[in-house]
């Protein structure tokens, strides 16, 4: 695969993680962090890691969103991923019982600043009848 195909996979990878039509992410990508940095990020998004069979898009939400949370990141970013995460049938319980296990590994302070933009950005659930 050649790096023209690669950026258009990529490309094609973060329009469907954010939720938005492929010239816009790449819009937001540019306006966020440049069309360097764009081009790159569409380049490794179209290999393996989102391109392998061997994981699934909740696999690879539940990573992104571990990785997150270990470097303290609580914004849009992570909000991605928590949607991609719930699109993919985690539930507002599953990121629950994820931010209590990453309390073991990354620390109280970053997981419970990730908890509260869990909840902020939870899905309402309909109460049984």
């Amino acid at each position: 695969m050649n790096d023209t195909d690669r950026i258009a996979l990529g490309r094609a990878v973060y329009a469907r993680n954010i939720g938005v039509g492929e010239a816009e992410a790449e819009e937001l990508m540019v306006r966020r962090a440049g069309r360097e940095y764009t081009t790159e990020a569409f380049n490794a998004a179209g290999g393996m890691g989102w391109g392998s069979d061997q994981l699934t898009d909740r696999d690879r939400a539940m990573a992104v969103i571990a990785s997150l949370v270990g470097q303290h990141v609580t914004d849009d970013r992570l909000v991605t991923y928590l949607t991609l995460a719930r699109s993919t049938g985690v539930t507002e319980e599953g990121l629950t019982a994820l931010m209590i296990l990453l309390t073991a590994y990354v620390g109280q302070p970053a997981a419970s600043a990730a908890m509260a933009t869990v909840r902020r950005t939870a899905v309402s659930e309909p109460s049984p009848s």
